[in-house]
């Protein structure tokens, strides 16, 4: 959430559409405005996952709120109902030349309808105007997501990685190994639906992005038989100069032989040899094992996301 929530509850002129997929004119204008708030706030107001979706035509489960002002575009909300488990998932954003007008408990009443009450909302950040929004929509706390950074210039030594014995590593054949990673990815992830879920289609989207490279996707596979133990794949943004522990996953029965970690220096080390100055990455607050190990490897918090939830 990135929005303003301390103005009255009605404007003039205000429009809330709902569409189940946007026109290519419609997702430039939503790209546009997401680009204003970023730069306006330092941070993205919607995830890669979410930016993904706003292209492709119509993705099962997913609904665009797009709120105008007399015609122009002044805010956007995403709203995600694809876990079987899980109320549906939203990010929404305001731009900044709309804020303070109410737009954003707009939008967030808009999605507390369209979920029947049952909602969960990203606020990116975690900044005190989307903390009050949060409180204004009777939404609370439930989920700190953490990104922690490290310098992989002049910080602490990056490990060595030290494999398990009959395991090897190799980067990633895009067409050659999809099927396999995505078998493997959700089996790691059987308890994290947003990343476990990933289809073809979402691997394929990822591909196609200007900062796939598959020499910074590392697999860990075994010798006798050439079947993924685990991987890490690595991200790099270029603007920022920042690397990223993109996602490392380990399969269920190669857990626990500090493979992850292996994983992890190893893309570290690539990422170091790229020259970029710094790492970053995303763990979940409660998963106190895997911010143990990253701490232990020299990262540490710089900025939290925060999740907040409806009580029906």
């Amino acid at each position: 959430m990135t929005t303003d929530a301390s103005a009255p509850a009605l404007e003039p002129g205000r429009r809330i559409d709902t569409l189940d997929s946007l026109g290519e004119e419609q997702a430039a204008g939503v790209l546009d405005l997401l680009a204003d708030a970023a730069a306006a706030d330092g941070m993205q107001a919607v995830s890669e996952q979410g930016r993904l979706q706003l292209r492709g035509g119509r993705r099962e489960g997913v609904s665009h709120l797009l709120l105008s002002v007399h015609g122009e575009l002044a805010g956007y909300a995403q709203l995600e109902d694809t876990d079987p488990v899980e109320a549906p998932a939203a990010e929404l954003v305001v731009h900044p030349r709309f804020r303070g007008r109410g737009h954003g408990r707009a939008l967030g009443s808009a999605l507390l309808a369209a979920s029947g009450k049952r909602l969960r909302v990203w606020a990116h950040g975690g900044k005190p105007a989307a903390r009050h929004l949060a409180q204004v929509l009777g939404l609370t706390l439930f989920r700190e997501l953490r990104q922690m950074r490290r310098p992989l210039v002049g910080g602490p030594e990056l490990p060595e990685p030290a494999l398990p014995p009959g395991t090897v590593f190799r980067t990633f054949v895009p067409g050659e190994d999809d099927a396999a990673w995505l078998a493997v990815n959700a089996a790691a992830f059987a308890h994290h639906p947003e990343q476990g879920s990933l289809a073809q289609r979402d691997l394929d989207d990822r591909k196609a992005e200007p900062w796939f490279d598959p020499k910074g996707f590392f697999l860990a596979v075994r010798e006798a038989d050439g079947s993924i133990a685990g991987f890490h794949w690595t991200k790099v943004h270029a603007e920022e100069q920042l690397g990223e522990v993109y996602v490392v996953g380990v399969a269920p029965d190669a857990q626990g032989g500090g493979l992850g970690k292996a994983l992890t220096s190893v893309g570290l080390r690539h990422l170091a040899a790229e020259g970029l100055p710094t790492a970053m990455l995303y763990v979940d607050a409660d998963n106190t094992a895997a911010v143990r190990v990253y701490e232990g490897m020299g990262f540490t918090t710089h900025e939290v996301d925060l999740m907040y939830r409806s009580e029906t």
